[in-house]
Parts: C-alpha cells; structure tokens; sequence
C-alpha cells in the first residue's frame, strides 16, 4: 500500500515549513513594497510572489527530488557538495539569521516597553532577553522530530492568528486610499517586484529545511523514500500558498500607510504606524508578539537544521550540544558582534545565493542533462565567478580593500595599480544585463550550461 501523510498531519507538516520559512525579514518586505508600489501594488505582488514563494517551493522540490543537499550537491563534485553546504548551514545558521532572530525580536517586541528600566540596564537588557530567548529556542529544537506539534499545531496558528488580526483591523477600519507609486514602481511594478522577493533569500533556507522536514515526516510513520520525497513537496507546496496568502495580506496592510507616512523607511516602521493607528498601545503589544513569535520560529528551525546537519557530519557530538554550542555562539554574536559577522556573512550569502538557484534549476533539468556529466560543474563554475566578484564588488573588496592590502605588502604603486584594476574590473561586471540588481550571473549561468554540454557531446564523441 502506498504511504502517504493523513491530510491533518500533512498540514501540520506543511505549517511547520511555513513557521521555520516566515521570519521577521519576511514579515517587513511586503509592507513597504506595499507602501512604495501604492496602487501599482497588485501588479508588483506578482513579480514577488514568483520569487519569494516560488523559488523557496521549488528549492524544498529539488533538495526532496535529490536525495538531500549533499547528494544535489555531488554532482557538481563531492569537494563543492561539503564546502558549499558547510557554507549554507554556517551562513544561515549561527553567522547571520539565527543571531539576528534574537536581536530583531528584542528590538521589536521587548526594547520599546522597558523606558527607564532598558536605559538603566544598558546593554545587559538584551543579553538577559537573548539568553532566555535562546533557552526558549534550545528546549523547542532539543526534539526535531517534534516540531510539527510544537510549531505546527500551536505557534504557527499563534502567529497567522495575530497577522489575522492586524489585516482584519485594515478591513473594518481602512486607513485610507493607496498612495501613488514610487518611481521605481511606476517604470516596472512587476519587475522592481520580482527584484524585491529576490532578496528575501528564503530559497537558501528552502535547501536547508529539508533534512529536518523528512524527519518530522518519517515520525509521522512514512517511512519510504519515495513517500518522503512526494510528501514533502506537498508541504512545500502548503507552506508556499500560506506565505503568499500573508505576503498578500502585509502588502496591503502596507499600501495605504505609504499615503499616509511621508517617509515610510522601511516595513517595521510601517507595521508599527499601522498597529498603533488601529489599536493603539494594544496593537504595539500584538506587534510585539508578532515578530516574536515569527523569530523564535525561525531560530528553532535553523537550530533544528544546522544541529541535525553537523551531528551527521561529526556523530561524535550528538545532536543536543549541537544545539547548545550554535544557540551559544548566536547568543554572543547577537549581543557582542553582529555587525562586524554581517560585514563577512552577507558577502557569503551574496555569493552563494545565485549558485543554490542554479542548482535547483540544474535539478529540474537533470532528466534533460542527465548523460552530459560536465553541465553541473561548468554551469555552477560561471555562476559562482559571476556571483563572487559581485559579493565582493558589493563589499569594495575590489576597489578599496585589496589596494589597501596590497599598499600595506608592496607600496603605493602597487596599491594604484590594484584599485585601478578593479574599477576596471567594475566597469566590465556592471556590462552583465541585471548586475545592478544582483542578477549579472544570469547569461554567465548560461553559458556555463552551454560550454557544459558543448564539452559532454565533444566527449562522447572522443569515448
């Protein structure tokens, strides 16, 4: 008999996803896309529903479809299947988004109620908040196979009911007319939307969430392999038409407070204009809980994920200090150094971004590529070229940097000669249709696959 999830714990399954995908960043780019599209907002909903949700669907497909990260991987070759998902666990995990759960929550939904109590504490107020903020996370990741009752039946609710709530207010109590759209907008909604569900990144989450989604699935009693593969992509599927029912429902919270706002800044701004305009000082509290809520979900799963995934690696430290020794170390970035671990990680998240869409694209293609062996390497070689000078150009490793260093070494002229060089370099890059926008790897991409399967179809000749 076919194995296969009841449709109760599939949804459970599938609002787990949804909880450990929807983090604060989610929850402050529809709004102020809102806000600056204004009445163009709909249009340009469509580009970002296309990225925001549909890469990060078709990313939990491809890693299910493969096997797992690492056997996706391996086809480009067993060295980069290590680095690159090393660099995917450390980046997203205790070097940038699970430190950062911490700091946005505290900022957002505990630092505006202390008053006098937060200035007389200081800087200890948030490291007392982020060590029982993470304790909160450590008991809740200490059993991954238990996360869709933990974050499934009880705090993924929590939160859709708390969005509910501020969306239905906009309802009942409109807040005005959608204001006129911003320039950007106004030349290409669809586009400029697209752009903005880019950045989201949530595709580079969507190729670590699926370890930790087989495993609640297999708790669940499906056991197959095959089973495993289908039911997480339906997950993936629910998890990505629940994001795209709150994207739509933060858009227009948003759309109508850019009319309103002169400077609107950005979505946390707005959300907070919008919940105290509605509710007052209740709706702040509900704010708070909001961002709370969606952070603990986040940290728990990429705790969760980085711990399963290193315990693999290294079974000699079992899964719990996994989960001790990350939550610590996010606790002392998050209140000692996140800035200068920013300054290091979002580089690597830039360079590593373009290379996981393309390996979820290589995945969908593999029944059409699967006898040309050489597309995977070539393909991910242009594509991580392309998407490592601009991670660095976007650092001025290029221009500033490296003369820098190389003054330090060599001299002056040395040092001329470099920045020289890399504005060169620059001016050449920014020749590439979307580097602007951080697509420049796109036709690099391609010609990677080209060159792939040039040199798949000269070998099969030569064998």
């Amino acid at each position: 008999m076919r194995q296969k999830l009841s449709w109760r714990n599939l949804l459970l399954v599938g609002f787990t996803l949804f909880s450990m995908f929807f983090g604060a960043g989610n929850l402050i780019f529809p709004p102020f896309l809102g806000a600056e599209a204004g009445t163009l907002t709909w249009h340009a909903m469509r580009g970002f529903l296309l990225s925001a949700v549909g890469l990060p669907v078709l990313g939990v497909a491809a890693v299910a479809m493969a096997g797992g990260l690492d056997r996706l991987g391996r086809r480009v070759h067993p060295g980069f299947a290590f680095v690159f998902t090393l660099l995917i666990y450390l980046s997203i995990g205790p070097c940038l988004a699970i430190p950062r759960t911490a700091s946005t929550s505290f900022e957002m939904a505990v630092l505006p109620y202390l008053g006098g109590l937060g200035t007389a504490l200081g800087s200890r107020a948030q490291l007392i908040y982020s060590v029982v903020f993470f304790c909160i996370a450590m008991a809740l990741a200490f059993r991954p196979d238990k996360l869709t009752d933990r974050l499934g039946k009880v705090l993924c609710p929590t939160l859709l009911i708390l969005i509910a709530v501020i969306f239905t207010g906009c309802l009942i109590w409109p807040l005005g007319a959608y204001g006129a759209p911003a320039k950007e907008y106004a030349d290409s909604a669809a586009v400029k939307g697209f752009l903005e569900g880019y950045q989201t990144m949530d595709t580079i989450a969507a190729l670590n969430f699926g370890i930790i989604i087989a495993l609640n699935i297999r708790a669940k009693g499906v056991q197959e392999d095959g089973a495993v593969v289908r039911e997480t992509v339906k997950a993936g599927v629910i998890a990505g038409l629940l994001m795209a029912a709150v994207y739509v429902a933060l858009a227009h919270i948003g759309a109508p407070a850019g009319a309103k706002m002169r400077y609107p800044g950005n979505g946390a701004r707005i959300l907070t204009f919008v919940a105290d305009s509605l509710f007052g000082r209740a709706g702040m509290i509900l704010l708070g809980m909001i961002f709370f809520i969606a952070c603990l979900n986040t940290c728990v799963g990429l705790l969760s994920c980085c711990s399963e995934y290193f315990s693999t690696i290294l079974p000699a430290v079992g899964y719990r200090l996994w989960v001790v020794v990350f939550a610590g170390v996010s606790l002392l970035i998050s209140n000692a150094g996140l800035d200068r671990i920013l300054q290091f990680s979002v580089p690597v998240l830039n360079a590593i971004y373009p290379v996981a869409i393309m390996l979820i694209a290589l995945a969908f293609l593999n029944p059409l590529i699967k006898g040309w062996k050489r597309v995977y390497p070539c393909a991910i070689l242009f594509t991580g070229a392309a998407s490592v000078l601009y991670a660095l150009e976007e650092c001025s490793f290029l221009d500033k940097v490296l003369p820098w260093l190389l003054g330090r070494l060599f001299g002056d002229a040395v040092s001329g000669a470099a920045a020289a060089a890399g504005v060169r370099l620059e001016a050449l890059l920014a020749l590439l249709p979307g580097y602007e926008a951080g697509l420049g790897w796109i036709l690099p991409a391609a010609a990677g696959c080209a060159l792939g399967i040039l040199l798949s179809l000269a070998g099969s000749r030569e064998d």
